[in-house]
């Protein structure tokens, strides 16, 4: 199945810019709940997702240094090492490639073939696209 059914779009999504601050990501990130973003560029290219976790170990790091907090606030996103590289899938991809990818990622971020952010596919319309398939063998 085409996975362009269960997209949530761009325009529902909360994403960051890589110009952001570690600031504004930890005031978005705590508002919504996320432990996770996407990164868009200006040009609306997706550039990587941010992890809560990405945050806690650039805070670690720079706070270890004696850094002061204020201006650690004020780095750039794009300036935070990103732990894990979560791959971009094409609209045209099928619900079946993104099932691995699923283990370790809360969402898969859905590009076009440009490269342009479109959207996420949650881990849960996953799990639910999985479980209809199951039950759907099981009926027959």
């Amino acid at each position: 199945m085409n996975i362009g059914f269960y997209l949530l779009p761009k325009s529902e999504v909360k994403y960051l810019n890589p110009e952001s601050t570690i600031r504004q990501a930890l005031e978005k990130m705590s508002y919504h709940k996320y432990t996770s973003v996407p990164l868009v560029d200006d040009e609306g290219k997706y550039s990587g997702t941010l992890t809560e976790g990405d945050l806690l170990w650039k805070l670690k790091e720079d706070l270890d240094a004696e850094e002061d907090y204020d201006e650690i606030q004020r780095i750039k996103l794009k300036d935070v090492p990103r732990r894990v590289k979560n791959i971009p899938i094409s609209i045209n991809a099928n619900m079946e490639d993104l099932i691995t990818l699923a283990t370790d990622q809360n969402f898969i971020p859905i590009t076009d073939d440009n490269g342009h952010f479109i959207g996420i596919i949650r881990r849960r319309d996953i799990i639910k696209y999985c479980a209809s398939v199951i039950w759907e063998k099981n009926e027959a």
